[in-house]
């Protein structure tokens, strides 16, 4: 091969080694792209919102493993996470942080209290008139443990959150989400106005 060709190969090698190497790291400790498969945060969120999830706000883990590095402050009331689904850690869920260790969270009749304190949540949507269904509408009260987090989509009515399955464990906290970079319905509906917007 001609040493030219060989300099020029051996550069795009290093070139590309290196990308991949930082891809790795920024998606492993700073941000990673999500999307938003379902309706269960509408109208926060919308189906085909394509999302970067801040990881490096909440500690630093261990790639492909739950053992933090270094944890910093824990989620906030009403952030927005990403985490492993605990019925299938395979999969990523999204929902808004409603209740965090030590809270006592009880629902009644679709309202939410929060250390006997209703809360005011202009976010939420409730698309079902029915009222005094268990679990989704009457809950609690209960305490959330420590090390874990309630949490809910703001479509109340229809979704699948810590009110069914329980409580999100901290080390199964993917981060929280930031900024929106596309959102779409098809090809042909791109939604413009929603791409860079924060997330909250």
């Amino acid at each position: 091969m001609n040493p030219r060709w060989q300099t020029l190969l051996k550069e795009y090698v290093e070139a590309l080694l290196i990308a991949l190497v930082l891809a790795f790291f920024i998606r492993s400790f700073i941000v990673q792209a999500f999307k938003i498969p379902s309706g269960s945060m509408l109208q926060t969120l919308q189906i085909g919102d394509h999302l970067l999830v801040n990881k490096f706000l909440y500690g630093v883990k261990i790639p492909f493993t739950r053992i933090f590095i270094t944890q910093f402050d824990g989620p906030k009331h009403g952030d927005i996470i990403v985490f492993e689904f605990p019925e299938d850690p395979s999969k990523d869920f999204i929902k808004r942080v409603i209740g965090v260790p030590g809270d006592v969270i009880e629902i009644r009749d679709k309202q939410v209290y929060r250390n006997g304190v209703r809360l005011e949540e202009p976010y939420v949507q409730h698309t079902d008139p029915r009222v005094g269904l268990p679990r989704r509408d009457n809950l609690g009260p209960i305490t959330v443990p420590s090390d874990k987090y309630f949490v809910m989509g703001d479509n109340r009515d229809e979704s699948y959150d810590s009110r069914f399955w329980g409580f999100v464990d901290r080390a199964a906290i993917e981060g929280k989400a930031w900024i929106l970079y596309w959102s779409w319905e098809g090809l042909t509906s791109i939604r413009w106005q929603r791409i860079g917007q924060l997330v909250e």
